[in-house]
């Protein structure tokens, strides 16, 4: 399987924050916030990403990240010209993903449990069709939601409705099997002219091949697309690693337990790091 980070948002709503450097380098407290998209596909065993960037950021994303040999992954970086919508990354990427499936995690998404890694791997097993997940809220009128059985395979799916169907909506993170690029290929552009991810999903449950698997109250999803919530995100991220002592989003702990680190590799980046408490944390894993 592989991975698609969707990072070339402008981050229009952020502005002045995001006129000289785009969202996904923000700061999440301690961590940029590409680092946790990153981090969903680490978990779910996908060391081969592919990250669309902006036009012209390629160089600044791989001044931070390099090729990733630093996480135990491997990185691929292309350009999304024009803002065509979630969809659109996908024909972005139809040559890197090939005949493959492929997970696409929004560079602005932000998901933590402890149960995490078990979850999105089981999200990708056996993978025929769409898995999507549903992420409860009390008022879902602002999303996209979505309406399954008892077994998550799914009913409908309504796009910011008056009256919604049920509380679970979907988040930015789509697991697909190699029917998705023949099904991106033949999307038409909605109104407002972008290739809209949703359309994609309503063609899996067309096929009755769409499958939700409900994130449960211990599950944090974050959304950085504002001011408010940047900052909310980077304090609860603050809050989770003061009261676990874990970081999270921490990619070389990750590539280490996925075991494409080793512990010397992993001690070597936090002795260069040594003078911060990323670093530290790393010389302790």
């Amino acid at each position: 399987m592989k991975g698609i980070v969707l990072a070339a948002g402008k981050g229009t709503r952020l502005y002045p924050m995001t006129l000289p450097v785009c969202k996904p380098l923000l700061p999440v407290y301690d961590k940029p916030l590409i680092y946790y998209p990153l981090a969903i596909l680490m978990q779910a065993g996908i060391p081969d990403i592919l990250i669309i960037v902006p036009p012209g950021e390629v160089g600044t994303f791989q001044a931070l990240l390099g090729d990733g040999s630093g996480f135990g992954i491997h990185l691929s970086y292309a350009e999304q010209p024009k803002a065509r919508g979630i969809a659109d990354a996908l024909l972005i990427g139809q040559d890197f993903v090939g005949d493959d499936q492929v997970c696409l995690v929004l560079g602005d998404n932000i998901f933590y449990a402890p149960t995490l890694a078990s979850t999105l791997k089981k999200a990708s097993e056996n993978l025929n069709g769409a898995v999507v997940f549903g992420y409860w809220v009390e008022d879902p009128r602002s999303f996209g939601v979505v309406e399954f059985d008892r077994e998550g395979n799914a009913i409908s799916i309504e796009e910011k409705p008056r009256y919604p169907k049920s509380n679970y909506i979907i988040p930015g993170l789509y697991f697909y099997d190699h029917q998705v690029m023949e099904i991106a290929r033949n999307l038409k552009p909605s109104a407002r002219g972008e290739l809209e991810i949703t359309d994609v999903n309503r063609e899996y449950l067309r096929r009755s091949a769409l499958r939700v698997i409900p994130l449960e109250r211990d599950f944090t999803w974050l959304d950085a697309g504002t001011a408010d919530s940047l900052l909310i995100a980077s304090q609860t991220i603050k809050h989770i690693q003061d009261v676990t002592g874990r970081y999270v989003g921490c990619l070389e702990e990750l590539g280490l337990y996925e075991g494409w680190l080793t512990e010397e590799q992993v001690f070597e980046t936090g002795r260069k790091l040594g003078m911060t408490l990323y670093g530290k944390y790393l010389q302790c894993l």
